[in-house]
């Protein structure tokens, strides 16, 4: 590498990777002010090799060798961005055996296998960055990291995923059904063709429990968090929120909770959460993302911005890469931990079983249309010592047998809630399983 720039090699030239080419070639001069030196894109590795992305690629090697790139010696920060699990593992871990330091924007991977990536990256003394991980450009994780580094953090509630909340802003707008908006979604590119991982809650959990070990010190992987998608969301639920002074949005949900023990114990769940109209992560709407924290010194802060798309998230990969060359030059690594705990106090902690977290409710019911039946889905709840708020007996439509009963609950313990269900779907004269969405206050 000629003069004092910092080498950065790219691999996976999609759309993310594009936005980084172009950020780093159009605001190359600003990042020199900033750094006080350049950074400087050297080589690229892609198997696509002939699609045309718009951009100079001239004094770059493109070509389809990652291993090449991983190990090239102008390389000395080596992007990850082609997304998925194995593939992305093994050149992580390669580009980190090599003594390079890594930039990645792959909140799967992390998730699943970022135990053995920070331990691989400690040991060989380089560092891993992952801002784009979360929030798109928003710069979540370096205040997590650093400008909340003082606090105990109480609570953490997050809308994560661009595209359910565009399809949950649609439904309420238009009163349309899920797959009508979801439709709509994928033609105007919010959504993928295959849209499981962002409307069945996994892309949310992936990015949470990159959250909660940066909030808790605790380690974890997103199997151990309680997900929930939206399919199963209607109209009528949209309406009845609007009714009790609710909006809905698709949260991951991070608590601390402390014992008389002592002992300090996680909840963390992702699922779509009946929240305040005058909240404020309530007036977040389309594709943007926001994440409210609460800390015990600073209180509650909001971050807010695009979750996702090329520019905001190349924007926050290229400053992972500033921050990482600023290390380089001072022949330095690891100045701040990447889970903010240092990696001996990242440890395995209790988290509250589902079943003992506790909230109101939102549950619809459909049953026959004939007296008493209401009353037998009061005494059942009663039973599981639930106490009904409000009630909202919709009128019969022409062609069906069945109304939908709208209950909202006082805060009950969600075992309870899930007994006092299986119950009372097995009745004779209810007809469909009962919807749950539980109810977030304290935003």
């Amino acid at each position: 590498m000629s003069g004092d720039a910092v080498g950065v090699g790219l691999i996976g030239l999609g759309t993310i990777g594009t936005g980084v080419a172009k950020v780093l070639a159009g605001n190359a001069s600003v990042i020199t002010q900033r750094l006080g030196f350049p950074l400087r894109l050297v080589r690229i590795a892609d198997l696509d090799l002939e699609t045309d992305r718009g951009i100079d690629l001239e004094g770059i090697r493109f070509d389809s060798d990652a291993t090449g790139l991983i190990e090239d010696p102008e390389v000395s920060i080596v992007v990850e961005l082609i997304g998925g699990y194995d593939v992305a593992r093994r050149f992580t871990l390669q580009a980190i055996d090599r003594g390079k330091h890594v930039v990645t924007a792959n909140k799967a991977l992390l998730a699943k296998h970022g135990k053995e990536i920070f331990e691989a990256a400690a040991k060989r003394g380089v560092d891993v960055a992952f801002e784009a991980s979360v929030g798109g450009g928003i710069p979540i994780l370096r205040s997590m990291r650093e400008g909340l580094a003082a606090n105990r953090i109480l609570s953490l509630h997050g809308i994560m995923n661009g595209t359910t909340n565009y399809v949950l802003t649609e439904m309420e707008k238009t009163g349309e059904a899920f797959e009508v908006v979801l439709k709509r979604a994928q033609d105007l590119g919010y959504a993928e063709a295959d849209p499981s991982f962002d409307v069945d809650g996994v892309d949310a959990a992936h990015k949470l429990t990159l959250l909660v070990a940066m909030a808790y010190g605790a380690e974890l992987t997103d199997a151990d968090i309680p997900t929930e998608g939206i399919r199963g969301l209607t109209p009528l639920d949209f309406d009845a929120a609007a009714e009790f002074g609710y909006r809905i949005k698709l949260l991951g949900i991070a608590k601390r909770h402390e014992g008389p023990d002592g002992i300090e114990r996680i909840e963390a769940r992702v699922h779509p959460t009946m929240i305040p109209r005058e909240s404020l992560l309530a007036s977040v709407d389309g594709a943007m993302n926001a994440i409210a924290v609460n800390g015990d010194a600073v209180g509650p802060t909001l971050f807010y911005g695009a979750g996702a798309g090329e520019m905001p998230t190349a924007s926050a990969v290229v400053a992972d890469l500033m921050e990482i060359a600023r290390e380089i030059r001072r022949g330095s690594a690891g100045r701040v931990a990447p889970l903010s705990y240092v990696p001996a106090h990242l440890e395995r902690k209790p988290l509250v079983p589902p079943g003992e977290s506790a909230s109101r409710c939102y549950l619809v019911f459909s049953a026959d249309d004939r007296p008493g039946v209401l009353g037998q889905i009061a005494s059942v709840l009663g039973e599981h010592g639930i106490s009904i708020q409000s009630v909202i007996q919709q009128g019969r439509a022409r062609s069906a047998t069945a109304v939908p009963v709208v209950v909202l609950t006082h805060p009950a313990v969600e075992a309870s809630v899930r007994s006092a269900i299986a119950e009372i779907d097995a009745l004779p004269e209810v007809t469909a399983a009962t919807r749950l969405v539980r109810i977030e206050e304290d935003l």
